[in-house]
C-alpha cells in the first residue's frame, strides 16, 4: 500500500522520519513550509500545476528507497547537496536543476517526480540543491553544479552510474543554471569538467537581457543586474556556438511566468550555431509543469530521453 496521496498534508511528508536528512528542502518555498503545514499536495495545485499522482509517486518511491537503507540525500555543506536516484546497470545520467526564481530549488515540484520519471525510461538520475537567495549571486550556483557534478563522479562506480554520459536538466530558474553549464565561456569548460552530452531545457530563463524573468535575474546578478558585460555573459543565448551540447527545448507558448520569447531566443541561436537541438512549444500558460504527466506536455520526458539515446549512440 502506498504510503503517501494527493491527500497527504505536507506536515506529514515534512516529519516522515525517513526525510529528516532533508526536512529543510523537501518542500517550497521553505520558508512557509512550516505554515503550509495543513496543506495537502492536492491542495498545491492551486500555486504549482504539478500533477498530485505524479509527486506523491515519487515521494513513495523516496520512502522505499529510504526504508531499503539507501541514504538518496547528500549534503555537501553551505546549503549545497544532491539527491541520488541511481538505477544502476552503468546507464547514463540525467542530471536534474529543479527551478524557483534562485530564490529557492523546487525540488518538490520539479525535481522528485521528474528523477523518477527518468529512472523508468531507464537512467540513472540526481538533483542538485544550489544556493539561493542572497547567495544566488554569479557564479555561486555554477560552482554549486561543478562541486556536484565531481562529487558524483567520485561515486559513480559505487552507484553504478555513467557520469561521463550525462544530460542536465533545467526548469525555469535551473534551466538558466543548466543552460550557463553548457557553454564554455562561464560552465563545463570553464571548470575543466566534461561536456554534457545532451541539455534538457524546461520553459527556461535563457536571457539576462530585456526578456528576462526578473526576479531571476536581480538574484543571480544582484547588484551587477544592470552591467551589460555580465547581462552578456550570463545569456545564454549570447554564448552559444557549434560546440553547444544537443539540447531539448520546450514550453508553453502563453507561459504566464518566463516570457516564451526565452526559448524563441535559444532555438535561433541553435540553429544558428548549427547545433542539433528539438523544439517542442506548447499551447498554454503554465509554468512549473515539472516532468508534466497528464498534460499537454506530458511526451517531454520520452522525447528527450529519445535525443539522449541517439546522440551518445
Amino acid at each position: 500500500m502506498s504510503y503517501f496521496t494527493p491527500e497527504s498534508t505536507v506536515r506529514s511528508i515534512r516529519n516522515c522520519k525517513e526525510f529528516a536528512p532533508f526536512k529543510k528542502y523537501v518542500v517550497c518555498p521553505r520558508q512557509f513550509a512550516a505554515v503550509m503545514g495543513p496543506l495537502s499536495v492536492k491542495s498545491l495545485t492551486r500555486y504549482f500545476p504539478f500533477d498530485p499522482e505524479s509527486v506523491a509517486g515519487a515521494l513513495n518511491e523516496m520512502l522505499a528507497r529510504r526504508q531499503r537503507g539507501e541514504q538518496l540525500f547528500y549534503d555537501l555543506g553551505d546549503t549545497v547537496g544532491l539527491y541520488a536516484f541511481p538505477i544502476g546497470k552503468n546507464a547514463p545520467l540525467v542530471f536534474i536543476l529543479p527551478g524557483g526564481g534562485y530564490g529557492d530549488v523546487c525540488s518538490f515540484v520539479e525535481g522528485f517526480s521528474t528523477a523518477v520519471r527518468f529512472n523508468e525510461l531507464g537512467f540513472n538520475a540526481v538533483i542538485g540543491q544550489y544556493h539561493v537567495g542572497k547567495q544566488a549571486k554569479a557564479p555561486a550556483p555554477l560552482d554549486d553544479v561543478a562541486r556536484i557534478l565531481s562529487f558524483v563522479q567520485e561515486h559513480a562506480a559505487e552507484w553504478q552510474m555513467n557520469a561521463e554520459q550525462y544530460a542536465v536538466c533545467g526548469f525555469s530558474a535551473g534551466g538558466h543554471l543548466a543552460g550557463c553549464w553548457g557553454t564554455k565561456t562561464v560552465g563545463w569548460a570553464k571548470y575543466g569538467q566534461v561536456k554534457p552530452s545532451a541539455m534538457f531545457l524546461s520553459y527556461p530563463v535563457v536571457t539576462m537581457g530585456e526578456k528576462t524573468h526578473a526576479g531571476s535575474r536581480d538574484l543571480f546578478l544582484g547588484k551587477d543586474r544592470d552591467d551589460p558585460v555580465l547581462r552578456k555573459l550570463y545569456s545564454v543565448e549570447e554564448q552559444v556556438d557549434g560546440d553547444y551540447p544537443p539540447t531539448f527545448l520546450w514550453q508553453c507558448t502563453q507561459d504566464d511566468t518566463v516570457p516564451f520569447e526565452n526559448s524563441v531566443l535559444l532555438d535561433a541561436a541553435l540553429t544558428k550555431a548549427g547545433v542539433y537541438h528539438e523544439f517542442m512549444p506548447v499551447e498554454g500558460t503554465k509554468h512549473g509543469w515539472g516532468s508534466a504527466e497528464n498534460t499537454p506536455a506530458e511526451s517531454w520526458t520520452k522525447r528527450a530521453a529519445e535525443l539522449f539515446r541517439k546522440v551518445i549512440s
